[in-house]
């Protein structure tokens, strides 16, 4: 029998309030474009960007809730695609709360990494929400989160408002972990870095 095990990770609350840094034109063949995913679809994409980091929100909503919050107007959903139309990455936006939008999940496939195309995606997407006149665009990462994810998101015009830490609890590797708050949010100051 598995012994219940636990993590501490740090996580960040980060804001943007003014217009995002500008994407930089690509000459690839890969292409951003705001669509609207089956329920399958997204959960393809979902899994396949976020098993390595952990993700499990949307793989615990019940079946109807997904499929509801996806059919309905709340979610603006980017999606980074090749040449051949395959999924290479995401940025999801819950616009429940507009003008202020949740940056919710944002990522790509393992195999599309460092190749400059995330940092691209982020720009593009956060360029769009913003444009439609969003007032704040707030995100919370952590140190499961990729390495890389507190730079990419500063380069892009975030800053961070607050971090604390909490306590992931699970009973074996592969379930989904119990949220446990272990410090109340500490302020983050202006000319504060949190890089991992």
């Amino acid at each position: 029998m598995n012994e219940p095990s636990s993590a501490t990770v740090q996580v960040n609350y980060m804001e943007l309030r003014g217009s995002p840094v500008p994407a930089i034109d690509r000459c690839g063949s890969e292409r951003i474009a705001r669509e609207q995913l089956s329920f399958r679809d997204y959960l393809t994409l979902y899994r396949n960007v976020g098993e390595p980091l952990r993700w499990d929100q949307r793989l615990l909503m019940p079946e109807a809730e997904l499929r509801a919050l996806l059919e309905g107007k709340a979610l603006h959903i980017y999606v980074l695609r090749d040449q051949q139309r395959r999924a290479l990455g995401i940025c999801e936006f819950d616009r429940s709360e507009f003008p202020e939008i949740e940056l919710k999940n944002f990522g790509l496939i393992p195999g599309a990494q460092r190749r400059g195309l995330g940092p691209w995606l982020l720009k593009v997407a956060l360029l769009e929400e913003w444009n439609s006149g969003a007032k704040r665009i707030w995100l919370h990462t952590d140190t499961w989160d990729h390495p890389a994810a507190l730079r990419v998101y500063e380069r892009a015009g975030f800053c961070c408002t607050t971090y604390a830490l909490r306590l992931l609890e699970c009973s074996s590797v592969d379930e989904a972990p119990y949220d446990n708050d272990l410090s109340e949010p500490q302020t983050c100051h202006a000319d504060q870095r949190l890089h991992r």
